[in-house]
């Protein structure tokens, strides 16, 4: 029974942290790309679903909402693949002359296979120059995997703005809704219009930006929560004295007959008198590999025991005492930084080869992540804000790496086409993500190995 509980304990813990750092990293995405004036439909906390509970903003548009899928999250931004179809732009004058189209009318009228009408008038959609249209008699519904098969205008303002453009007003005068025939005049005009709301139609920075904002925010809280709760609430540090806290069990310490309060005075005919000088002489001693005597004061009382040296022996086995210390708020900034490069290094150490097995001993997967939330949950409330403060910095770190499909090889491969001038090949851009994908996997099952290795083995 206790098992059980602990697993479901883990499972809630992991998948609660879990959620709220992909909430904030696909909240920078859907900021970014807003505030970038890129057409965003969809916002959701976990993986595409037929299932969803889900709301649809009036002022924007953007349908935001919770699928059961809960270890993920994405953020649908208009116009992420590039699309090169000369009859892009006669399909979208169709529709927008019909108010509504399917993929058989497409067809007839453009003279083309039913099945690139289809494509057509998906890629349309998904820049939201068109809307679909789903038919409940033949079971369409929305959140299905594919497109209905039929398909009609955007609502739009006087000035052709639609509900995911920044500054439409449907109040004005000239507003058509959804469905209702709104003709251009010239057709390649109106989508050059719409792909420049979209993700491809932006200049090279506004695309960068975008792809990083979601590790961004991941780093900016993992930096705040730690500032903050250093500041607030402090760290644990050694107090500087020979006085010790405790003994491990089954220890040396412990053998000899040492105790929580004894003051440690004298270590192989060497006083001490602080926790630094007591740690100095306890390494010296034990680094002779011969038995030392010791000296300790107990209730007034000094007393000498003999230590012996076995082999092996690496400690005494006594704890320092400890007390909680408020760090001033630029102390705290510092310490935040200086894990920011720890975890930094990581994530670089795990792309260079000679140090990539290495690194990989230290990785963890979403079983492992899910146990330590759940032990840094029972721990308190600070505990566990430290722990999704240490996730979400290694979620931001990682995401950064050149690795498609990451964001840092997206970022990469937006880069070598700039330095190309000239678009990567759909073929080349799927192998480079295959291998990205494959680069992925062998990360994830070196880090679910570690994770078994710990928690079941031991």
């Amino acid at each position: 029974m206790s098992a059980a509980v602990g697993v479901l304990s883990s499972a809630f813990w992991g998948v609660l942290v879990l959620s709220l750092l992909v909430f904030v990293h696909e909240g920078g995405h859907f900021l970014a790309a807003r505030a970038c004036g890129m057409r965003v439909t969809e916002f959701f906390l976990g993986m595409p679903s037929r299932w969803r509970l889900s709301w649809r903003s009036p002022r924007i548009g953007c349908e935001f909402g919770v699928t059961p899928l809960l270890l993920g999250g994405y953020t649908r931004i208009c116009g992420m693949e590039p699309l090169e179809d000369e009859l892009l732009a006669p399909c979208l004058s169709l529709v927008q002359r019909r108010g509504r189209g399917s993929a058989r009318e497409g067809a007839e009228e453009l003279a083309i296979e039913e099945d690139r009408a289809y494509a057509l008038l998906g890629s349309l959609a998904d820049l939201a120059a068109i809307a679909p249209l789903y038919d409940p008699e033949l079971g369409e519904r929305p959140g299905q995997a594919d497109w209905p098969q039929s398909f009609q205008t955007q609502r739009r303002d006087a000035m052709l703005l639609t509900q995911f453009d920044r500054g439409h007003d449907f109040e004005a005068a000239g507003t058509t809704g959804e469905g209702e025939a709104r003709p251009v005049d010239d057709a390649e005009a109106f989508l050059a219009s719409e792909l420049s709301r979209t993700y491809h139609g932006k200049g090279l920075l506004a695309r960068l930006a975008t792809l990083v904002a979601g590790p961004l925010v991941n780093l900016l809280l993992a930096f705040l929560v730690i500032t903050v709760a250093l500041s607030l609430v402090g760290v644990e540090g050694v107090v500087d004295s020979n006085q010790i806290a405790g003994v491990t069990a089954g220890s040396a310490a412990e053998a000899v007959g040492l105790r929580g309060g004894d003051a440690i005075v004298d270590v192989a005919g060497t006083p001490v008198s602080d926790w630094r000088s007591l740690s100095a002489a306890l390494d010296a001693a034990l680094g002779a590999k011969e038995d030392f005597s010791l000296s300790y004061l107990r209730d007034g009382t000094t007393s000498t025991v003999r230590v012996e040296v076995g082999e092996g022996l690496g400690s005494l086995g006594v704890l320092a005492q400890t007390q909680r210390v408020r760090l001033g708020v630029g102390q705290s900034a510092l310490a935040a930084l200086s894990y920011g490069r720890a975890v930094a290094r990581f994530a670089l150490d795990l792309i260079t080869p000679a140090r990539t097995m290495q690194t990989l001993q230290g990785t963890s997967s979403v079983v492992g992540i899910s146990a330590m939330a759940s032990q840094a949950a029972s721990s308190g409330a600070y505990d566990l804000a430290l722990f999704v403060a240490m996730i979400s910095m290694s979620l931001g770190f990682m995401n950064l790496l050149p690795i498609p499909p990451l964001d840092g090889g997206k970022v990469l491969v937006e880069l070598v086409q700039a330095a190309l001038r000239r678009e990567l090949s759909s073929r080349a851009q799927t192998v480079v993500g295959y291998l990205g994908i494959a680069v992925f996997l062998v990360i994830f099952v070196f880090a679910l190995k570690n994770d078994i290795t710990r928690l079941v083995i031991g």
